[in-house]
């Protein structure tokens, strides 16, 4: 049950400066009774209508969250609900039987406006990557399709279009200069089939359907990609670095590329970083919203020297400044495929082979740790993983010393049962084991 506050006009500035609430609370306007916002604990703030209809009972009409509509167009919205309840209108009964009727076009409008305030931990920008998927791919193939007739067989379907391309297309970016290329693919289609999957998902659990057609349909099979760094193509990339830096390369970013390198952390998470998340006295980077919340990073010595190199600086100053106007520096991948390159080291798919990606920095940093020796629950930990499975995928990795500790047992015991002589067994040359 919600608490009521008292009845005051609902201003921009008000609602701005709306402090979080621990329950469900419902703000009044002062100037059109019957109209107000409500704020949930989860930080959703609505717009609302309350109306008794023909047979006298209350209803709530949502009309709108907080940056979708103004305090004043939402009281226009409010306004003309009401009259249309002045002549017999019922507005939530007329919404809920156009729901029920959906095209797909209209579940994904449903499901971006409101969808958010029912996973309150899903951060925004996954909430962007969705909209995209579901716009560039869903809408094009099943907009017009009711979602109530759409069977298993249409999302496998869907998936199979996406897979060979026929929702390619060269689209105008939202930023001011650029092309955003939509692409098909294995990879895109799983990704557009399983933001599909969780949308059908959520209009089930709203009642909108009676099942998830998305439910038991096979998933493309994606090819694991591991690619990391060796220790010749570290050495190569160090002098490769070197050489650039003395050619004029833009300090920025290779100093961004050599904490990536040296700290395992997430291009977004070092690109975006600002000084008063970096802690020297306890070596650590404090990271408030990171892909799994907030989180700390460790740093090692040598990332904690080139972090001195370049500040600190004031506490809400970029590390790695914009070179123009406001914002952190976001042309660093231009500069590591030319370090690449001189390096050697292909990026991409460079004449067809697995090249290295900066997400693959990441991956080299957590291949040390494995090969070294080091648990993988401690190296899920560096990399703030949330879940153990993901570190897994260094396992294999992992295998070498362990089999390095039997081989030294091994001879030991060979030697003890040669009665404390040298074992003549023949000395086999370890090599590095192989993932099947």
């Amino acid at each position: 049950m919600e608490d009521r506050a008292e009845p005051q006009k609902l201003t921009k500035r008000f609602v701005d400066r709306l402090p979080p609430s621990a329950k469900d609370v419902i703000y009044w306007d002062s100037e059109l009774p019957r109209f107000g916002l409500r704020v949930k604990p989860s930080g959703a703030r609505t717009f609302i209508v309350q109306y008794r209809n023909s047979a006298g009972r209350t209803r709530k009409l949502a009309l709108g969250r907080v940056g979708v509509l103004t305090p004043e167009e939402a009281r226009q919205r409010a306004r003309k609900a009401l009259l249309g309840v002045a002549d017999g209108a019922d507005p939530s009964a007329e919404r809920k039987a156009q729901r029920e009727d959906l095209t797909v076009s209209e579940a994904v409008d449903l499901y971006l406006a409101e969808g958010p305030a029912d996973k309150p931990q899903k951060k925004a920008s996954s909430w962007a990557i969705d909209a995209s998927n579901l716009r560039r791919h869903a809408l094009p193939l099943l907009g017009s399709r009711m979602v109530k007739a759409l069977v298993p067989a249409d999302i496998q379907r869907f998936q199979r279009d996406v897979t060979t391309g026929k929702t390619k297309a060269l689209s105008k970016s939202d930023k001011k200069r650029g092309r955003i290329r939509v692409t098909g693919g294995a990879g895109t289609a799983w990704r557009a089939t399983v933001v599909l999957a969780a949308m059908l998902a959520w209009l089930t659990k709203r009642g909108l359907l009676e099942a998830n057609p998305a439910e038991g349909v096979e998933l493309n099979k994606l090819p694991k990609r591991e690619r990391f760094l060796s220790a010749a193509e570290l050495a190569r990339l160090g002098e490769a670095m070197k050489r650039a830096e003395r050619d004029g390369a833009n300090s920025v970013a290779l100093n961004m590329i050599r904490v990536l390198l040296l700290t395992g952390a997430r291009r977004t998470e070092i690109a975006s970083l600002k000084w008063r998340y970096v802690d020297f006295e306890h070596g650590a980077l404090r990271l408030p919203d990171s892909k799994t919340d907030e989180k700390v990073v460790p740093l090692g010595a040598p990332a904690l020297a080139v972090l001195s190199t370049i500040g600190p600086g004031e506490p809400d100053e970029w590390v790695f400044p914009a070179a123009r106007g406001h914002g952190y520096f976001k042309g660093m991948p231009k500069v590591w495929k030319r370090v690449a390159g001189l390096a050697g080291i292909k990026v991409g798919k460079e004449a067809g082979t697995l090249g290295v990606r900066v997400h693959d920095l990441r991956h080299g940093f957590a291949s040390v740790a494995a090969a070294d020796g080091d648990s993988l629950y401690l190296i899920g930990k560096v990399l703030g993983h949330t879940r153990a499975e993901t570190t897994e995928r260094y396992a294999h990795l992992h295998l070498d010393p362990v089999r390095a500790v039997a081989d030294r047992t091994a001879r030991k015991i060979a030697g003890a049962l040669m009665g404390g002589k040298r074992s003549r067994l023949k000395v086999l040359k370890l090599v590095p084991l192989q993932k099947r």
